[in-house]
């Protein structure tokens, strides 16, 4: 079984801003380089003939690059507990149609949609089953609100396969697509 989703990856000044960040926060677990990612969406586990459907699904996506930027900071959380850090990335719009786009073509490879609000972000830390101390979250939150970067280009579409470890997630390009 493969488990892929499909990402943007941000250049590399973009990430070593991201980087500079990501530190001062006990019990956070930080994303490192080759984990940076923006999902578009997300396919979980499928077996080799689908994995080839979703790859010539997404090849076939027409959409423009998008010019994007990071824009603060947030948190998810499950059941009241902070379990994500992650950095904004807008224009919300301009990602929300190509994320479309490419739910829209996985629908054609026979992969369910996505029911959930798209909100572009590219996470930059996890926490176990026992969070951070949540006024220690807070504080870094507050702290990071204001990061922001120029603009930068998102040109290319790519697949990844996720391989989970004991060590977390590992993620591997598969396919790249160039965008416009």
């Amino acid at each position: 079984m493969h488990r892929l989703f499909a990402a943007l990856r941000p250049p590399p000044p973009i990430r070593a801003a991201l980087a500079a960040v990501m530190e001062g926060l006990p019990g956070a677990r930080w994303q490192d380089d080759e984990q940076l990612h923006l999902t578009l969406r997300f396919v979980g586990e499928v077996d080799r003939h689908q994995a080839e459907d979703v790859a010539a699904a997404l090849a076939a996506v027409a959409a423009p690059a998008v010019s994007a930027r990071v824009e603060g900071v947030g948190t998810f959380d499950t059941r009241g507990h902070v379990d994500t850090l992650w950095a904004r990335i807008v224009p919300v719009d301009a990602l929300a149609a190509l994320h479309r786009k490419v739910d829209q073509a996985l629908a054609r490879a026979g992969v369910a949609p996505d029911p959930r609000r798209y909100l572009p972000h590219v996470t930059l830390a996890r926490f176990g089953r026992r969070a951070a101390d949540p006024a220690a979250i807070a504080r870094w939150v507050e702290a990071h609100a204001a990061l922001a970067t120029a603009p930068f280009a998102l040109d290319h579409l790519l697949l990844y396969e996720s391989h989970l470890t004991h060590d977390g997630a590992r993620y591997e390009a598969v396919a790249r697509w160039p965008l416009g």
